[in-house]
């Protein structure tokens, strides 16, 4: 199969062996150290289409059905706002609500749940809206 003419990929033959050549090269360019961001060599050039194609072919063929994209909730957002507005980081949002940050963090990311507790520190301290807090906590 030759791989340096090939514009579409059609088949899972094909992309399999899209996929071994694009590990090839990077092996290879790592080896040789021409692999950096900055660079344009024949290498990076000729990963970058193969990406494209096995891209195309994913897109249109493939479905990852292991990814579970999580829409944050606007309570959420409104925190993530309101820390950025305040530029305050993490850290510093967990310790004026009292909390230790791995626990604001799995709040944040959704997989822990906001307490009565929690949510009347978010509305003393951060001034978040009560009815967000009331909704989505």
């Amino acid at each position: 199969m030759n791989l340096q003419t090939l514009t579409k990929i059609e088949t899972k033959e094909q992309y399999d062996a899209v996929r071994n050549r694009v590990d090839k090269l990077i092996e290879e360019a790592t080896e040789k150290g021409v692999l950096e961001s900055d660079v344009d060599n024949e290498y990076v050039r000729e990963i970058g289409r193969l990406g494209i194609l096995g891209a195309r072919y994913e897109k249109e063929h493939i479905q990852f059905k292991h990814l579970k994209i999580r829409e944050k909730s606007p309570l959420i957002k409104n925190i993530e706002d309101t820390m950025y507005a305040k530029d305050l980081k993490q850290k510093d949002v967990a310790e004026l609500i009292g909390i230790n940050e791995p626990t604001l963090s799995q709040i944040m990311c959704g997989k822990r749940p906001i307490s009565m507790r929690i949510a009347k520190r978010l509305y003393h301290s951060l001034q978040i809206d009560p009815k967000l807090i009331v909704e989505y906590a």
